[in-house]
This record gives structure tokens, sequence and C-alpha cells, in this order.
């Protein structure tokens, strides 16, 4: 392989990535834990949290939907790593380090 077609093909694999990532970036993803709902995007930027509380909230239950909120974002977070790594895995296993 001469080194122009090498050079080609490793800009069409750039190319690629962006585009995947792209397209990563625009999706959105929702996580629950209990009474907590979080929508974050594919930058894992929070768009919105939606808490479905009781009227009648103590401290404890404030600690508690703060425990819930944090698990719902992790959740949230750890579905834009796996949609990520199917996307993307694909490069990465060919340039080890990439992301």
């Amino acid at each position: 392989m001469n080194m122009q077609a090498l050079m080609r093909q490793a800009q069409s694999l750039q190319k690629d990535m962006l585009k995947s990532k792209e397209e990563i970036d625009k999706m959105e993803f929702t996580a629950t834990s209990n009474l907590v709902s979080v929508k974050v995007n594919g930058k894992k930027e929070v768009l919105n949290v939606k808490i479905e509380a009781p009227t009648d909230f103590s401290g404890d239950d404030i600690d508690m939907l703060e425990d819930m909120i944090m698990v719902a974002v992790n959740e949230a977070f750890k579905q834009v790593d796996k949609e990520t790594e199917k996307k993307m895995g694909k490069y990465t296993s060919m340039m080890p380090g990439l992301f």
C-alpha cells in the first residue's frame, strides 16, 4: 500500500469517527431511580431533572433524594459510555488511547 492510499484511508477513518461522535453528542439518554428521572445528552450534559416528590418531605427525604439523583445521573452517563463504546469501539481497537 502506498503512502497516499494510507493517508486517504486515515482521513476517511477520521471522518467516520467524527460523524459517529457527532451522532452520539446529539442523542439523549434518560435514566430513572425511584422518584427521580435525569436526561443527559451525549456530551454528558444534564438536560433535565424531574422529581416526583411526595408533598410531605423531611430532611432525611432530601438526603435520600440527593442520593437518587446521583444514581440516576451516573446511570445516564453509563448509557452514554455504552453507546460511545458501541459506535466508537471499532475505531479505538485500531488506535489504542484515542478515547
